[in-house]
C-alpha cells in the first residue's frame, strides 16, 4: 500500500506522458513543456519557455481560440486543423484545463491525430482484406507469368531488331508484375521475422551502400551523398536486421527520388535518443517504449498536402509510375519490429522528415552500464 506523499512527483509524471503537454502562464505564455512537446514543436524546452503559444500555433477556429483565451473552463476538441508555424497544417486533438488556485494558468495537451493512428496496431478490416488477396491469387498469376516469360525468351532467340526489343520488354514487364505480387505477399504475411539486437548505424550504412551501388550501375539514377548525423553512444535496437535494411532502403530511395530535381539536393540521416515515446499495441499489457529515433530528411518539394495523411496506405503514391506499396511495406516491417513510423513536413526550412522510432535492446543485468543509463532516463 502506497502512503500519502509517496510516488513520483508531478514533474516526472509530466515528462513520462507520450502526448505533448504544454503548461501556459497567463497570457498564453509557455511556462513548461515535456519531451513529447519538444518533439512536436521541433524545439527544446529552453527555447520554447517564454514564447507566446500563438507565435507557434494558430488554432484558426474562432470559437476554440476564444475559449482557450478565456482559460476559465476545460476545453476539448477533436480533429481540429491548426497551422503549426514552420510545419504546415496538422490535424490535432486538443485539450486544455485551468490549474486550480492559479488563475489564468492552463495545462494543454496536443495529440497528432494521424500520428495516433500510426501508434496503434489495429489496422482496418478493409485494408487487411485488400492485403490478404495476393495469398489466394499468387499461384494462379505467377504460374502463367513464368510461362509468358519463358515464351518471350525463346522467341527472343529467333528474332532480331525491333522484334527482339519487344520480347525483352515482355520479359521485363513479367518481372515487374512478379515483383509487385511479391511485395503484396509480404504485406499480407501474418508471420513476422524474429527480432534481435541490431546495430542501427550498420543497417543505415548498408542500405546507403546498396543504393549507391545501384546508382553507379544505372545511369538514370543520380548519385547523391547521404549525410550522417549519428549519435555514436546509442545502444543496439531490437528489430530484424533484414527488415531494418529494407525499411531504410525504401526511405532513402524515396528521399533520393523526391529531391532529384532540387538544386543543392541533400539527404540527411540522423539518429538520436528521443524520450517519452511509447507504442500502445493491441494484445500487450503495457506500452512499448521507443527511445531510439532515426530521421531520414530530404530538401525536395515534399508530398502533396492532400496525400500526406494517407501515404502509408496501400496503392497511395505521389509518383506517376509508383505502385503505392513501398511505404505500406515500410509500415508493415516497422510494426513487425514493434516500432513506429511517421511523416512530417517543415515548410519553413523546406525539409521532409520520416521518423522511425524503435525499441532498444537493453542488457537487463543490473551491472550493465547501458541498463543503468536507460533506467535513469525512465526506460526499461
Amino acid at each position: 500500500m502506497v502512503a500519502a506523499g509517496e510516488g513520483p512527483d508531478h514533474r516526472k509524471l509530466m515528462l513520462s506522458l507520450p502526448m505533448a503537454v504544454v503548461v501556459l502562464a497567463p497570457g498564453q505564455m509557455i511556462a513548461q513543456v515535456n519531451p513529447a512537446a519538444e518533439q512536436f514543436f521541433g524545439q527544446s524546452n529552453r527555447r520554447l519557455v517564454g514564447k507566446a503559444l500563438g507565435s507557434l500555433l494558430d488554432v484558426g477556429e474562432p470559437r476554440l481560440a476564444r475559449r482557450l483565451a478565456e482559460g476559465d473552463a476545460p476545453v476539448s476538441a477533436r480533429q481540429i486543423d491548426v497551422q503549426l508555424v514552420g510545419h504546415g497544417v496538422r490535424r490535432l486533438d486538443i485539450t486544455a484545463a485551468p490549474v486550480a488556485d492559479f488563475p489564468g494558468w492552463l495545462v494543454m495537451t496536443l495529440h497528432d491525430s494521424f500520428a495516433a493512428d500510426a501508434m496503434r496496431e489495429n489496422g482496418s478490416g478493409n485494408e487487411e482484406g485488400v492485403l490478404r488477396a495476393p495469398e489466394i491469387l499468387a499461384h494462379e498469376i505467377k504460374n502463367p507469368l513464368a510461362g509468358i516469360k519463358g515464351a518471350a525468351q525463346l522467341l527472343g532467340r529467333k528474332v532480331e531488331g525491333a522484334d527482339r526489343a519487344m520480347t525483352l520488354l515482355i520479359a521485363d514487364e513479367v518481372d515487374r508484375i512478379a515483383k509487385l505480387i511479391d511485395q503484396m505477399q509480404t504485406l499480407s504475411r501474418r508471420t513476422t521475422e524474429p527480432v534481435a539486437p541490431c546495430n542501427l548505424h550498420e543497417a543505415i550504412r548498408r542500405a546507403a551502400a546498396i543504393l549507391t551501388a545501384a546508382s553507379e550501375t544505372a545511369p538514370s539514377q543520380n548519385l547523391l551523398r547521404i549525410e550522417e548525423e549519428f549519435d555514436p553512444s546509442l545502444p543496439s535496437v531490437l528489430g530484424s536486421a533484414h527488415g531494418l535494411v529494407q525499411v531504410l532502403i525504401n526511405l532513402l530511395s524515396n528521399a533520393r527520388d523526391a529531391c532529384r530535381k532540387t538544386e543543392g539536393a541533400r539527404i540527411i540521416v540522423r539518429t538520436r535518443f528521443a524520450s517519452g515515446l511509447q507504442l500502445h499495441s493491441a494484445g500487450q499489457g503495457s506500452p512499448v517504449r521507443l527511445p531510439i529515433e532515426v530521421r531520414v530528411s530530404d530538401n525536395g518539394p515534399g508530398i502533396d498536402p492532400t496525400m500526406r495523411d494517407h501515404i502509408f496506405e496501400p496503392f497511395v503514391s505521389s509518383k506517376k509510375s509508383g505502385q503505392g506499396l513501398g511505404l505500406a511495406l515500410v509500415r508493415k516491417l516497422v510494426r513487425d519490429m514493434n516500432g513506429r513510423i511517421t511523416h512530417d513536413r517543415d515548410e519553413a526550412g523546406g525539409w521532409t522528415h520520416f521518423r522511425l522510432h524503435l525499441p532498444v535492446a537493453i542488457d537487463d543485468t543490473p551491472s550493465s552500464s547501458k541498463w543503468r543509463f536507460f533506467k535513469r532516463q525512465g526506460i526499461g
